[in-house]
């Protein structure tokens, strides 16, 4: 017998096909995240070590890029504090609702993007409550 095939059905399903949603965005943002600590977390540790060994130039400049001349944050130290924080919080998250899916629990569809919205509102939620305990300790104490 001759395998007749539609040409209007596409070989395998892609992302053209799937209807976005709160599962589908985390997990892709789960990958972001875990990527994008691996890379600029990396980047930044190294940085920071040879800074360190380099000695007080290398370091000045390090803390330069980073932080004022009165130690407190610069925009630069916001933006990659506060993004490494939420993309932390976000896969931490986002990495305990696959602990769950892993074990087979979650898949019902209300509750699977329940949670999966869930992960989103606790990462911001979590960095906000940091980076307010963190100002606020720097200015209280």
């Amino acid at each position: 017998m001759a395998t007749v095939r539609n040409p209007a059905r596409p070989l395998s399903p892609h992302l053209s096909i799937w209807k976005w949603g709160p599962s589908m965005t985390a997990s892709i943002i789960h990958r972001v995240t875990g990527s994008g600590l691996a890379t600029v977390g990396t980047i930044l540790f190294v940085w920071w070590l040879v800074a360190l060994a380099s000695g007080p130039a290398a370091y000045a400049l390090f803390l330069d890029l980073f932080t004022l001349k009165s130690g407190a944050l610069n925009i630069a130290g916001y933006v990659f504090g506060i993004g490494l924080t939420l993309s932390f919080f976000q896969h931490l998250s986002s990495g305990v609702r696959h602990f769950f899916l892993d074990q087979g629990a979650n898949f019902e569809l209300k509750a699977n993007k329940t949670t999966a919205t869930l992960t989103f509102a606790i990462s911001i939620l979590a960095t906000i409550a940091f980076w307010g305990f963190i100002i606020w300790g720097k200015t209280h104490g």
